[in-house]
């Protein structure tokens, strides 16, 4: 057993799942562990059961309003995972891919479907279509539901989801914008870019933050729990921004668990300590405790980047998988 190795060896599980891994989710209820692949199927942690999700590829996967997953596909179909593996449709958009999926605890679900951003309930009656002027790459409900954010070219549009009058807030910046997230106070809109860089808008004013210098595309982001910090993949270590004392603007990143020269590639914030999951370009998943600096492996590499990273609602456990479809499932309560 190798040291970088120990706690998947020793706390974990892990599986190769034979092609790509696109995302996973844990269930809200606690108990099931969902991996999307690039083969179109939806693997299981509880005995790696296989689950044929799409016809085609999986694009996105993320935890349903109460348990199971969502999931959508290049199939045009948004799906459905249960705990127990069943699968069901909740929706069909023809032959436009299904790129993105979000849903939230009061029964909200958003899928983005070219242009446009549809808004389901909890039996998956659609409510309302938001458009667009280009394609949606990102979109992610604040903490309460209430607005949902997405990225597409040239910024972001913030909608309110329960709106009559359906028209967004438009935060614009010329570019390429490839992801979004909303800071958990509600405060704060930051997209990725195609440039090596981020951009974001403090929105009771509508000032600009670029978050610059990174050495290729940040194609992963994540708050810490309370909001303090931005934790970014897309540099040769964790790249967290403050977002307190009146940053991001004016004060310099911390930089977490770097050294070797290997770019970052995925992050994950626990859900309740500033604590983030970090996976690199070679395989290498660790943990790193913002507060003290301290990295502890979880993972050792096996030359194959990784893709897929989250914590379970609790934060006991933690998921991975790589682009060459190496899975893991380390389990962090046991003693």
């Amino acid at each position: 057993m190798s040291d970088t190795d120990f706690l998947l060896e020793s706390r974990g599980d892990a599986q190769d799942l034979g092609a790509w891994v696109i995302g996973v989710a844990f269930g809200r209820e606690g108990r099931s562990c969902a991996f999307a692949l690039g083969d179109g199927t939806v693997r299981l942690a509880e005995g790696w059961q296989t689950v044929a999700a799409h016809d085609g590829a999986c694009l996105s996967i993320c935890a349903d309003a109460k348990d199971g997953v969502l999931t959508g596909g290049d199939d045009g179909r948004l799906m459905r995972i249960d705990p127990d593996g069943t699968a069901s449709g909740v929706a069909t958009y023809g032959s436009k891919w299904v790129d993105q999926v979000a849903a939230h605890e009061s029964g909200l679900r958003a899928a983005a479907v070219g242009k446009a951003v549809h808004i389901l309930d909890g039996k998956g009656a659609a409510l309302k279509s938001l458009a667009h002027p280009s394609t949606v790459t990102g979109i992610a409900f604040d903490a309460k539901g209430k607005r949902i954010a997405a990225s597409h070219y040239n910024g972001a549009s913030l909608w309110f989801v329960g709106a009559k009058e359906s028209s967004p807030r438009l935060l614009e910046w010329k570019g390429s914008h490839t992801g979004v997230t909303i800071s958990p106070d509600g405060t704060h809109v930051v997209t990725t870019m195609q440039e090596n860089t981020l951009h974001g808008w403090r929105l009771a004013d509508g000032q600009h933050m670029r978050m610059a210098g990174y050495p290729s595309k940040t194609k992963s982001m994540a708050f810490t729990a309370k909001g303090r910090w931005l934790a970014t993949a897309g540099a040769d270590c964790v790249v967290l921004w403050p977002f307190f004392g009146g940053g991001p603007m004016g004060k310099a990143p911390t930089e977490l668990a770097g050294g070797d020269g290997v770019i970052c590639t995925t992050v994950a914030c626990h859900p309740t300590q500033e604590v983030v999951a970090a996976g690199f370009d070679d395989g290498l998943v660790l943990i790193a405790e913002v507060g003290s600096g301290r990295v502890v492996p979880v993972a050792a590499p096996r030359g194959s980047a990784v893709s897929a990273l989250a914590w379970n609602g609790v934060g006991s456990h933690l998921a991975f998988g790589t682009e060459g479809g190496f899975a893991g499932l380390i389990d962090l309560s046991k003693r």
